[in-house]
């Protein structure tokens, strides 16, 4: 089993749901940090997982966030399993941009 540390990049054109990060259908990831800067004015930030084993999605964090500021939504780790999603909105796209830090353990010793 080989591990990778990798980053998936958040910066929206869209308030609309964004799939951030997809684990691949051979792995696991654990997502250690939703790192959120907002350069400025209030936004609100929702982060969803959509669990592929029953197809539902499941909302995980909600914050308002008045800036300049940056912060971690993600209040301790969170656990993908195979072909989970993470999915992120923002109520407003000006000035607003996150960084999720995953490990992902892949099972056939090769990324993806």
């Amino acid at each position: 089993m080989a591990n990778y540390y990798i980053n998936a990049f958040y910066d929206p054109t869209t308030t609309a749901v964004i799939s951030v990060y997809a684990c691949p259908s051979n792995s696991r990831a654990i997502i250690q940090n939703i790192q959120v800067t907002n350069e400025s004015g209030s936004k609100i930030l929702k982060a969803s997982i959509i669990d592929a084993s029953v197809s539902t999605t499941y909302q995980i964090a909600y914050a308002s966030i008045s800036g300049p500021t940056i912060c971690n939504i993600a209040n301790g780790p969170i656990v993908l399993e195979e072909s989970d999603s993470i999915l992120l909105q923002t109520s407003d796209t000006t000035a607003i941009s996150a960084v999720l830090s995953i490990l992902e353990m892949n099972r056939n010793d090769q990324n993806g």
